[in-house]
């Protein structure tokens, strides 16, 4: 695994956790309220609409770098169940020294890859996976099979949502496979990216949610709408017609 790094961010206080030359994380010391990169920041949106505003969530993140979702959950949602999977033990050594998390955080990490410490976690009654884990800037194939999926869905509770940032560009085959994989097993399926990105300009992140929950789309669009560059939200039948067509992936 390449070595990481971690450097000053663009304010006193925040530091950027590098692995290969890529920015993977904003962590902010002095606000860990502060969602600095947008991909993040929607999924922070997803993880406020869930339950009560600030009650505690289990929540399962797949893929750490510099625990940037999990501190923020710590700090809007006290006490917390969180538990992150992140294989590599160098960076999350790195992290713990230089950026520690803060005292009783409720932020476990295990030195596991995404797909076997998915497995290990059946059982867990999450409220969320977060699936936002890359591998030469890649998303590993074996997180986004329907196999995969179903593992996940194991993992939540039965009114848990799943969270994934998907790095995808037009004609985003790979959104496309695991939207086809969803349905029905996990009800209603909201997407969220940069218009750039969903008009095919440019390649970005694409968050896919997918829950229960009938009115998060709706409340996604008002976050959507509330920032100075909004982010466009698709849900209900604009996500078929945008990105249908998929199969779904299986393990080789």
């Amino acid at each position: 695994m390449p070595d990481p790094e971690v450097v000053e961010g663009d304010r006193a206080g925040s530091w950027l956790v590098r692995l290969d030359g890529r920015d993977q994380s904003l962590v902010d010391l002095t606000d860990p309220t502060r969602l600095a990169f947008d991909y993040v920041r929607r999924s922070g949106d997803v993880l406020d609409a869930l339950g009560d505003p600030g009650a505690p969530l289990r929540v399962v993140h797949v893929g750490g770098a510099g625990l940037t979702l999990p501190r923020y959950v710590a700090a809007t949602r006290p006490r917390s169940w969180q538990v992150v999977l992140e294989p590599d033990e160098a960076l999350t050594a790195l992290v713990r020294e230089e950026l520690p998390l803060p005292r009783r955080s409720g932020v476990r990490v295990r030195p596991v890859a995404g797909r076997p410490g998915l497995e290990a976690l059946r059982g867990a009654n999450a409220d969320a996976v977060v699936l936002d884990a890359y591998d030469d800037g890649a998303v590993p194939a074996d997180l986004v099979t329907d196999e995969a999926l179903g593992v996940v869905r194991e993992v939540l509770a039965p009114g848990g949502t799943l969270v994934a940032n998907l790095s995808d560009t037009a004609p985003f085959a790979l959104v496309r496979d695991v939207v086809a994989a969803l349905p029905p097993r996990t009800g209603h399926v909201v997407l969220g990216a940069e218009p750039a990105t969903l008009k095919g300009r440019r390649g970005g992140n694409v968050l896919v949610v997918a829950g229960p929950d009938a009115s998060l789309g709706d409340a996604l669009r008002r976050r959507a709408a509330s920032y100075a560059a909004p982010y466009r939200v698709l849900a209900g039948r604009d996500v078929a017609d945008a990105f249908g067509g998929g199969t779904p992936r299986h393990d080789a």
